[in-house]
């Protein structure tokens, strides 16, 4: 079996409904069966792919967010917000992204975001009159910042497959999530202006400087993480830990809306989502030690060259390349197939790890708001109970900032490489 039999009997196995990781470990033992390897290799690759010490951060993450959830923090938050930014015109627009920003310091998945935040968000826009399309589109959008703002869970991955600092992948992620809100928020003031949405409230000082006392400790829980990490007190791994303790000390001593059956149900929780993530990983890494064993990247990089040797078209190149792949696949298994294949090449354009890891989850976020994997259309079709169909139209011009976003960050990498040039360099 030839590498594009293998590429092609993945991208059929997906398509008639095979779960991503069995499609994955499939193709890739189809590959190995017919090629007369040991079939010890599959198992031993699946087992290497798992065994690395930043990955363990991952369960704790999807914990900590949990958690956060189930306490009701993600309230505060968004009441926090309300009274930040309610004030402009379209403001529970601006709340939605305001929202988004503070909860991506503490969850790392846009799922999470979409389905914790997401919830309140839609019902309080549908009760101020604001249209359902415009509600869930805003809400899908910001979703995407969750991955980007640290701790990330798509960049701890990514961190492990390209072998690059997860604690500058952090430090990277902060500026480009900021542009990401502002983007979107420049947005929905356009759409507020078009269609007259209303300010929520007019600002009080003494209602911010209430939400900002019921948010307070919260709102540390970023600070927490990621002025952990970059002032050198502990690594991302003990960083998801210290979240979840920290989690756990705010619902259950702090606000006691914590009990011991919500943690089991949330712990229980956090192990199948974990055990989904390893799987995805295992498979796919075994995909990707086949394509690395055939020097794929090389025949790739070859292959772009022979197209154009201009650096901007094979960057573009790569940029469309990655979002039509996004739209297809699953972002941890489009991380650790694409990583091993795209990174040599971009370093060879002379694209730092850590600035192309942030091109590349960027992308791929992009990808979860697009048909037919599209994740968080999912969820928020779910949420909110406007059909997929409608979630798919009604998001679709918030991808024309997301996009701008990525285009500015892939030729200005300064905008992502200031923070880590700073602390670590």
């Amino acid at each position: 079996m030839s590498i594009l039999l293998m590429i092609a009997l993945l991208f059929v196995l997906m398509i008639i409904g095979v779960p991503v990781a069995a499609a994955l470990a499939l193709a890739s033992l189809a590959f190995v069966a017919t090629n007369g390897m040991p079939p010890m290799i599959v198992l031993a690759n699946m087992v290497n792919g798992v065994n690395s010490f930043p990955l363990i951060a991952v369960p704790f993450f999807i914990l900590a967010g949990s958690l956060m959830n189930t306490a009701g923090i993600t309230t505060r938050i968004f009441n926090f917000a309300r009274a930040a930014v309610g004030w402009m015109h379209g403001g529970l627009g601006h709340v939605n992204v305001g929202a988004s920003v503070i909860f991506a310091g503490m969850s790392g998945a846009a799922v999470a975001d979409a389905g914790g935040l997401g919830n309140i968000e839609i019902k309080a826009m549908r009760d101020a009159g604001y249209d359902p399309d415009f509600a869930v589109g805003i809400t899908a959008a910001s979703s995407t910042i969750g991955p980007i703002i640290p701790p990330s869970l798509p960049l701890v991955v990514y961190g492990v497959i390209a072998d690059t600092s997860i604690g500058q992948l952090f430090a990277a992620g902060l500026i480009p999530g900021l542009l990401m809100a502002f983007s979107l928020m420049l947005m929905v003031a356009w759409y507020a202006r078009r269609r007259d949405y209303p300010r929520d409230e007019r600002f009080s000082l003494r209602w911010f400087a209430l939400s900002f006392r019921d948010a307070f400790l919260p709102l540390m829980t970023p600070a927490i993480i990621i002025g952990g990490i970059i002032g050198g007190v502990f690594t991302p791994t003990e960083a998801a830990i210290a979240a979840v303790a920290y989690a756990m000390l705010l619902g259950l001593l702090v606000y006691r809306t914590l009990n011991w059956r919500n943690i089991l149900r949330v712990s229980m929780d956090t192990v199948e989502t974990t055990a989904a993530i390893m799987l995805i990983v295992a498979a796919s890494t075994i995909f990707a030690w086949i394509l690395t064993a055939n020097q794929v990247a090389l025949h790739f990089a070859n292959g772009l060259l022979g197209i154009t040797e201009n650096r901007i078209a094979l960057i573009l190149l790569i940029t469309l390349i990655v979002l039509v792949i996004g739209c297809f696949m699953e972002t941890i298994a489009a991380i650790t197939i694409l990583t091993p294949v795209l990174l040599p090449v971009a370093v060879q354009l002379g694209i730092d790890p850590v600035h192309f890891g942030i091109i590349l989850i960027l992308n791929l976020m992009i990808g979860l708001l697009t048909p037919p994997v599209g994740m968080v259309l999912y969820v928020l079709s779910k949420v909110s109970g406007v059909p997929f169909e409608r979630c798919v139209t009604a998001t679709a011009p918030f991808l024309v900032p997301l996009v701008a976003v990525l285009l500015l960050l892939t030729f200005v990498p300064a905008l992502s490489m200031w923070l880590p040039t700073l602390a670590y360099r």
